[in-house]
Formats: structure tokens, C-alpha cells, sequence
């Protein structure tokens, strides 16, 4: 279970996040959505413990986390395949992932700083679901996806992730309901869900 309980953020003298309350029950799938600056990233990094709220409780039980960043964050120097496997408990299911997000045929061992935009956003998503998360944290994870390869990411997502927790930040609501999430409306100050 995830729950944050009276949730303050502050940057400076932005208040960013006021009193905000929500618990996500173990294979809930959420989202957050919202007009950009309401706060919806600064909840994902206080869910993965990336930054303290200035008051509140942020309290979460799943240890086994896969993320997919506004940034790719990978390792420029490794292949996607690479990248999966440097998250890899056990190996044999990366290149399985790789190739069901279209990252096959030599593109899975290019290093990725040689990949186009949306196929280094595939191999973020494949690098956070080779984990086999117990909780994947997405935040606007399909940004430079086409609309021909979205489906089958979205349906790979949903496959992997039958049992865990999903958080994901959109600004479309086809994403959330492609993932079957609940919606929550991020508003910034005084929200509570």
C-alpha cells in the first residue's frame, strides 16, 4: 500500500503541494493528471523517496520499484539490452521485452545514445519492466511513442503488470483508461483524493 497523508511541498517560496491525502491499495493502477506545475512529478519523486514533503506522512510498504522518468535516464553507453540488464534479477525475459516493444533486429544491442527519441522511450519502459516491479512509477512515460506502437506498449505494460501497483503522470486521459487506471485530478494546493 501507498498513502500520503497531509502532504505539504514547498520550493522556495512556491508552494507546490498543500494538504494532499491518498492511499493506493497493492494492484491499483492511478493516475495523475493535471495542469503542468500542479505537482504531479513532485508526488512521484516523494513516493520513490527522491524528495522529503516539507510536512505530512508519505508512507509505502513495495520495495521491488521499476520507473520510467520524464528523462530517459539511461545509460548512454549500454545497448537497451544492456540497460535491461543491469536491473535484471534473474536474466531471460529482456530480449522477450525488447522484442514485443519493437526493439529487435540489432536495435536492441545498439548503444542507446544511438536510438531515435521514441525507441530510447521504449527502452526505458522495457528497463523498468524487466525489474518485474512490484510498483512501476510512470511519468509521462509515452511521450515520443507513436500512435501505430502505443497499443502494444500499452498492452505490454498491462500484461507485466497484472499484480503491481501503477502510478502514471499523463495529460491524456486515452493513456490512463488504455492502462486502466483510476484518475485523480492534481489541481496543486488543497487537493485531496
Amino acid at each position: 500500500m501507498i498513502r500520503l497523508k497531509n502532504v505539504d511541498k514547498s520550493f522556495g517560496e512556491q508552494r507546490v503541494i498543500e494538504n494532499f491525502s491518498i492511499e493506493i491499495q497493492d494492484g491499483e493502477k492511478v493516475a495523475f493528471m493535471g495542469r503542468s506545475g500542479a505537482g504531479k512529478t513532485t508526488l512521484l519523486n516523494m513516493i520513490l523517496g527522491l524528495i522529503k514533503p516539507d510536512g505530512g506522512e508519505v508512507f509505502s510498504d513495495i520495495e521491488n520499484v521499476g520507473a520510467v522518468f520524464q528523462e530517459d535516464r539511461l545509460i548512454e553507453r549500454l545497448s537497451a539490452l544492456g540497460n535491461c540488464r543491469a536491473v535484471m534479477k534473474d536474466t531471460g525475459r529482456e530480449e522477450e521485452i525488447l522484442l514485443k516493444l519493437g526493439l529487435s533486429g540489432g536495435l536492441e544491442r545498439k548503444p542507446v545514445s544511438e536510438l531515435s527519441g521514441g525507441e530510447r522511450r521504449r527502452a526505458s519502459i522495457a528497463r523498468a519492466l524487466c525489474c518485474g516491479p512490484e510498483l512501476l512509477i510512470l511519468d509521462e512515460p509515452f511521450k515520443g511513442i507513436d500512435g501505430e506502437t502505443l497499443p502494444k506498449v500499452t498492452e505490454l505494460i498491462n500484461e507485466l503488470t497484472k499484480e503491481s501497483t501503477v502510478i502514471l503522470v499523463t495529460h491524456s486521459e486515452d493513456e490512463a483508461k488504455a492502462l486502466g487506471a483510476r484518475i485523480v485530478e492534481i489541481a496543486g494546493r488543497n487537493e485531496k483524493a
